[in-house]
């Protein structure tokens, strides 16, 4: 396991029994954005992104310049440059450095949305592949400890419903997320989470290994 793994795995862990905290980011199309690094309670999203910048900072100073990248375009604090959609996180963070997918050669399943969830944003296009439900099997191997596993919606209009993080435990795989239904952060096995609910399909994708400042 490498060290952003680790601590990933660390970090994911510290928070579990936390409150679910349900539209805890300030701002809309009408209120002027508010940044919140908040670490009291989260939803499935704050989750992920704030294991991910602590497992990325050095010191508690870089915390909320990590959030920002991960949560903002080009880590600029307004409501019009939040990752409004997954699909958009996903994008972004990419193109920073601060993740990579997984399996993406075995992600055959092509989905294109019109994105219109978000009171005051216009619909937007979105394309992307996921791992077919039951091809999940067929990259288990390669899935590791600290991935983030997204949940492709079944709706017309929304392209990712839900996220977590991955925990492998010798040959068990687990899903830690902030689940509204259990509410709070939880740990449960992710083939229960896969019975439980429906999807076009499971995105993955994994921390970059990098320097910590």
């Amino acid at each position: 396991m490498n060290g952003v793994a680790a601590r990933m795995e660390s970090i994911s862990g510290r928070f579990l029994e936390y409150p679910y905290v349900a539209n805890g980011l300030i701002g809309s199309a009408n209120t002027p954005e508010v940044f919140n690094d908040s670490l009291h309670g989260f939803d499935c999203v704050t989750y992920i992104e704030s294991v991910m910048a602590l497992a990325y900072s050095g010191n508690a100073g870089n915390f909320s310049s990590i959030l920002k990248k991960l949560r903002y375009e080009d880590g600029k604090v307004a409501w019009n440059r939040r990752n409004h959609y997954m699909t958009q996180w996903l994008r972004n963070n990419i193109r920073s450095g601060l993740i990579d997918r997984v399996a993406s050669r075995k992600q055959t399943n092509h989905k294109e949305r019109v994105l219109s969830v978000v009171p005051g944003l216009p619909p937007r296009r979105a394309r992307f592949s996921c791992i077919p439900k039951r091809g999940l099997k067929s990259v288990r191997s390669e899935m590791q400890t600290g991935d983030l596993i997204f949940f492709a919606s079944t709706r017309p209009q929304l392209d990712v419903f839900h996220c977590g993080i991955v925990v492998r435990k010798g040959t068990g795989v687990f899903l830690r997320h902030a689940s509204r239904s259990q509410g709070g952060v939880v740990e449960q096995e992710l083939d229960s989470f896969l019975k439980q609910n429906r999807m076009a399909g499971v995105i993955l994708a994994r921390p970059v290994e990098r320097s910590r400042a």
